[in-house]
């Protein structure tokens, strides 16, 4: 009792300094899944244990060495002693994933050379249909809510459908759980980073019993600028907040109903710059937002051969709400003169997108050899956008007398009402031969993809000091629409034991996707010429290759990896006429010159990645990795933009039984000269990093703190990350950051 008073007591007065932007340097970890003992000792590392990490995201539960994939699994301890400026800055030390991003909140992961509009992002296997890529989506998912993350990497369309091209991302958050006797538990938790003074406060609660559970979170965080070795990032600051509960129930035997809703949400989340708001301009999401429910309900041992039966549906919302302030002047000369200035005071695009997805799921077991699982499954992404203009235009005297002022808001839709429906069906067969020294997978798919729009003009109306202006003519920039189409998508995995810890892993896959509603139907208007979708574009498709080598020894693991992946198909931008028609006569056209969407390209990736980790003498590890990565426009005979250079990283780590762990982290990132028209090179660089974290200290019987800190950048460098310099107008990332995090457990 006494521990669960001070814990509440904690609790109470960091949920009254979620409003405060002021508040104290504290610290932070997350441990709720710990459970209270007498164990007072850290456990060792053991490679081996690499692989009995069980994972959910090939759909059936199994053992990470069991499965025929490459993958990466980030666990919640691993999130902990990291400093968690954002998912993807943890999620970069994994091989063969980079991190790019606009800043410091809006980040986002590469993964062998493919960004997100050519990877699907999950939370709990439900989909993070997003507006574009500048919004983030690992960024509104909160790491202190985290229980691991699943990164397949290769194609994965035959499980997950379109996009899948380059591997998932599934986000596994933190769930209860059930008990013969009922229970209470939960932890506090604070976090504090002195690189861009970002505190954090995370509680969260726990119950059950035998029938049900309830977990409940909250989180709440606020950084100001982020600091580099060459001074201050302006606009660059956030503040976020975050909710999530979890229900589980078992109503009858082998049955389980799941219930979660969760709510992440940011403000003043400043956008240092970028492609997207050139000049000086300066933007920032005044909000944005991402709320979710899902529901499921499995049954299991069915019979003998049909072993589950899952249905679940999810309903999800992001909200992006943008203002940009372009600080820019057009002026033009007058035949008397005069001169008109234009400045376009401020910009705010805004966009709803809502997305609603089913999946029914089954499972046979034909044997003890052979499993099978089939299913079909449904999403459906609506989105609604507008954009307001914002401009004041001015005609002044040679003298600069002024003549004439008009304020002028312009009303848009950048992008037409319109909607994205996928659904597919999906068959997966995993077979155990030759006395189970192997494991062969096939499997494939077929999926519909329908697109409607609504029709769409340049301008919807434009006010003029106040007043509707009557005299605007509009456009017909797409005309209203619907098309389908037809995808397929098939992949053969094996897994071979050449020896009782080394396995032999190959695949091979044809993947697809689906081209976006922004990719359809964005219109972007730059004055002399604009950016535009087309309604008509193809699915691009891929054809992968992977060949893998992995050891699960006592003392020494490997996972390791060559692939090679072909696209085709592939959307890019090309200089073309565009030619519409007025909205008043449809028979009059006029063309301007336009960059338009076009299914063109072809681009071949290939490379490696590998992890090595070696128990050197009891509690000392060493861990190697290392990642490369070549892309290249096979049409055009260059190379693919937003390729990372060839990296890698040395740590070595040392647990102390009685007091905890330590480790010192040696990176290492070659330089990007290979790059594509447009592009910046980047430099090579090193950087140090440090972590630590001591063992659970109890008292009172059934408390328990930790404690996890280290220094990121230890020696200052000034370095420049290429996926970002390149994307945004970031030339130089964080600089030395201190960080600290405390966890109380009852």
């Amino acid at each position: 009792m006494k521990c669960k008073f001070i814990i509440a007591t904690l609790g109470l007065a960091m949920l009254l300094g979620f409003n405060s932007n002021k508040s104290f340097a504290q610290v932070r970890a997350d441990n709720s899944n710990y459970v209270p003992s007498n164990d007072t000792t850290i456990s060792n590392e053991e490679p081996i244990r690499l692989g009995e990490i069980e994972i959910s995201s090939s759909r059936i539960n199994r053992k990470l060495k069991e499965i025929p994939a490459s993958l990466n699994v980030t666990n919640a301890l691993t999130l902990q002693k990291k400093s968690d400026l954002s998912l993807a800055y943890i999620l970069n030390y994994e091989p063969g994933v980079a991190m790019g991003g606009d800043g410091v909140w809006s980040t986002y992961v590469n993964v062998r050379g493919l960004g997100e509009q050519r990877l699907v992002t999950l939370v709990d296997g439900d989909r993070i249909e997003t507006a574009t890529d500048l919004t983030a989506s690992l960024s509104m998912i909160d790491v202190n809510d985290i229980d691991r993350v699943e990164i397949i990497k290769g194609a994965q369309s035959v499980l997950y459908g379109t996009g899948a091209m380059g591997g998932i991302v599934n986000v596994i958050t933190k769930d209860g759980h059930f008990a013969d006797k009922p229970y209470v538990s939960g932890n506090v938790t604070s976090a504090y980073s002195t690189v861009n003074h970002y505190t954090s406060n995370n509680i969260s609660v726990n119950t059950g019993a035998k029938k049900w559970y309830f977990r409940l979170s909250g989180s709440y965080g606020n950084a100001g600028n982020i600091m580099t070795p060459e001074g201050e990032i302006p606009n660059s600051q956030f503040t976020t907040n975050n909710i999530a509960a979890k229900a589980g129930f078992n109503p009858f035997k082998n049955q389980m109903f799941k219930v979660q809703f969760q709510r992440n949400w940011s403000t003043n989340v400043g956008i240092p710059g970028g492609s997207a708001f050139p000049g000086p301009a300066t933007a920032k999401y005044k909000d944005i937002g991402r709320t979710l429910f899902d529901g499921s309900y499995e049954i299991t041992n069915i019979s003998e051969t049909f072993t589950s039966l899952k249905i679940k549906y999810y309903h999800q919302n992001i909200r992006r709400d943008v203002v940009m302030y372009p600080n820019t002047v057009t002026y033009t000369t007058m035949p008397n003169g005069n001169i008109q200035y234009q400045h376009p005071d401020s910009i705010t695009p805004n966009a709803l997108h809502v997305t609603n997805g089913a999946q029914l799921q089954t499972t046979w077991q034909f044997g003890g050899n052979n499993t099978l699982i089939a299913g079909v499954d449904f999403f459906r992404r609506d989105m609604v956008s507008d954009r307001e203009k914002y401009v004041t235009m001015q005609v002044l005297k040679p003298d600069s007398t002024l003549v004439k002022e008009n304020k002028i808001i312009r009303y848009e839709t950048p992008v037409p009402t319109s909607s994205f429906t996928n659904g597919g069906i999906f068959l997966q067969d995993e077979s155990h031969l030759f006395d189970n020294k192997m494991t062969l997978t096939v499997g494939a798919r077929a999926d519909l993809t329908v697109v409607s729009n609504e029709m769409n003009y340049d301008v919807d109306s434009v006010i003029l000091n106040g007043a509707l202006n009557p005299a605007v003519e509009q456009r017909i920039i797409y005309q209203e629409n619907k098309t389908r189409d037809i995808s397929w998508s098939a992949n053969v995995g094996m897994l071979y034991k050449l020896g009782a810890t080394t396995d032999l892993v190959f695949n091979i896959a044809r993947s697809y996707r689906a081209p976006s509603l922004e990719e359809r139907f964005k219109y972007i208007d730059l004055g002399n010429y604009v950016r535009l979708g087309d309604p008509n574009l193809k699915p691009e498709h891929g054809y992968s290759a992977d060949l893998g080598l992995r050891v699960w020894g006592n003392k020494f693991s490997l996972q390791s990896s060559v692939y090679a992946n072909r696209l085709t198909d592939m959307i890019t931008e090309v200089q073309g006429i565009f030619v519409y028609n007025t909205a008043a006569d449809v028979n009059t056209y006029d063309t301007i010159p336009a960059l338009i969407n076009t299914n063109i390209a072809k681009a071949l990736l290939y490379g490696f990645d590998f992890q090595a980790k070696y128990n050197v003498i009891e509690n000392l590890m060493f861990t190697l990795t290392g990642s490369y990565v070549r892309g290249r426009d096979t049409y055009n005979k260059t190379d693919l933009p937003l390729i990372p250079p060839l990296n890698g990283s040395f740590t070595v780590s040392y647990t102390h039984p009685k007091v905890g762990n330590a480790s010192v982290t040696l990176w290492a990132v070659n330089k990007q000269d290979k790059i594509a028209e447009g592009e910046t090179p980047t430099d090579g660089y090193f950087r140090l990093d440090f972590a630590l974290n001591t063992r659970v200290f109890h008292f009172w019987k059934v408390c328990g703190f930790q404690l996890f800190a280290g220094i990121d950048n230890i020696t200052n460098t000034a370095y420049t990350n290429h996926l970002s310099t390149n994307r945004g107008s970031i030339s130089v990332e964080p600089g030395r950051n201190f960080y600290v995090r405390g966890n109380f457990t009852f």
